[in-house]
């Protein structure tokens, strides 16, 4: 969460199925399909302040799909899926050409910052 620069907040990564998220998608984004990731940002609702930035959801289902179509491990895929999730809780978005790169430039970011190794931690 360092590289993200949000080291004193908390998420919750929660994994579903298809039918979970396009409930969830259809409750809170009026959108009645199925999709990867969805972001619930515990900063917008204008409650009294809290360490969790929010939660972000994502369907297994797809994900096994998603890393099957890509020919990449189901882990990398998820890690994928969570970053660009963790990049809308920060406000990111992609509607326009113009928010697409600003924001897949800092997945971009955030992927090579978690896969480096960080100080004081030893890979195997």
């Amino acid at each position: 969460m360092v590289a993200a620069r949000c080291a004193d907040q908390e998420i919750s990564l929660t994994l579903t199925n298809d039918a979970e998220i396009r409930a969830l998608n259809r409750r809170f984004a009026n959108e009645d399909h199925s999709t990867d990731v969805l972001s619930f940002s515990q900063r917008e609702s204008g409650g009294p302040p809290t360490p969790l930035l929010g939660d972000i959801v994502i369907s297994l289902e797809t994900a096994r799909r998603q890393a099957k179509t890509q020919k990449r491990p189901l882990l990398d895929e998820l890690f994928h899926l969570a970053v660009h999730g963790l990049a809308h809780l920060q406000g990111l978005d992609h509607r326009t050409s113009r928010q697409e790169k600003k924001m897949f430039a800092y997945e971009a970011r955030l992927r090579t910052a978690f896969t480096q190794p960080q100080p004081g931690h030893v890979r195997k």
